[in-house]
């Protein structure tokens, strides 16, 4: 128990270091998932961590005998009260992440109110340029007229494949749970906002290929990124708030493959935590019952 409770937190440092590369070298739909799934899975293993040393402080675990006859507290006090204090952390962050999640969702459904149950579309009159898919049941599409008035028809095209990409992939309940996790566990606030990025990069290659042409999808994302500096964003899911000129790029370049290694990698990686936290509770369970280790 002594390294096996530690490692998860270890991991996270790893996984919040070599996770975001994934974007680089597989597909934003594969990376997208993967990292996502990494951290839920890494930050529940991380607070068990927590409540296992929590737990070994409070119940008063006895001390584990060295070959050479001294006696070895297997968690310190400073680290056990450490642990019982980040948990309290852990707890308001992850309150703060669900209410502002609720807020946002909130505020979203009361500006598509009053609109038909069928209604996919909804152009809201508005100086302020804004499009971004609205999640729910069914899932709407917000844009504004002067998000309109400012594309294209082929632009427009885009614009609005991007946003049903959102919509049919559930890109929410990606970025939702990547919060959530990044929440429980800050070390992975760097793979949250590779998710974020991921889901707009995945979107715009679905965007590209409906309308069948990159630069033109390209094209739309600029001239809505600059239209968009006018006012400030209220949508988790915006078509041009999220690292633009990345995407632009990646737009005119050649679509990147799907590098399955890199993918199995993270997955891995992933694993280990869950199954030393593992091994950890049962050494914990061991000294609390006065089993042989």
């Amino acid at each position: 128990m002594r390294f096996d409770v530690y490692s998860p937190l270890v991991l996270s440092l790893l996984l919040a270091a070599g996770g975001p590369l994934t974007g680089r070298y597989v597909a934003p739909a594969a990376a997208a998932r993967v990292l996502a799934a990494a951290a839920v899975v890494t930050a529940g293993a991380t607070t068990w961590s927590l409540v296992l040393l929590g737990a070994a402080l409070l119940g008063d675990v006895p001390p584990v005998v060295r070959d050479g006859g001294a006696a070895a507290d297997p968690v310190p006090v400073v680290i056990g009260l450490a642990a019982c204090l980040a948990l309290v952390v852990v707890g308001v962050r992850l309150h703060r992440a669900v209410r502002a999640e609720r807020r946002t969702r909130r505020a979203l459904r009361r500006l598509c109110a009053g609109q038909p149950a069928d209604t996919e579309l909804i152009v809201a009159a508005s100086a302020v340029p804004r499009a971004c898919a609205v999640p729910g049941r069914p899932g709407r599409i917000l844009v504004t007229s002067a998000m309109l008035g400012a594309l294209g028809p082929a632009e427009r095209r885009a614009l609005l494949a991007h946003e049903r990409a959102h919509l049919a992939h559930r890109h929410d309940v990606l970025v939702t749970a990547a919060t959530l996790a990044a929440a429980a566990d800050p070390l992975l606030c760097p793979v949250r906002s590779a998710v974020v990025y991921l889901v707009e990069r995945w979107a715009d290659e679905r965007a590209a290929a409906a309308v069948g042409d990159r630069r033109t999808t390209a094209h739309a994302l600029a001239r809505a990124a600059l239209t968009a500096q006018r006012g400030g964003a209220v949508c988790a899911l915006h078509f041009a708030d999220r690292a633009v000129t990345r995407r632009i790029a990646a737009l005119q370049a050649v679509p990147q493959p799907s590098l399955g290694s890199a993918a199995l990698a993270v997955v891995a990686l992933s694993t280990l935590p869950p199954l030393l936290a593992a091994d950890a509770t049962r050494d914990l369970f061991r000294l609390l019952t006065g089993a042989p280790l």
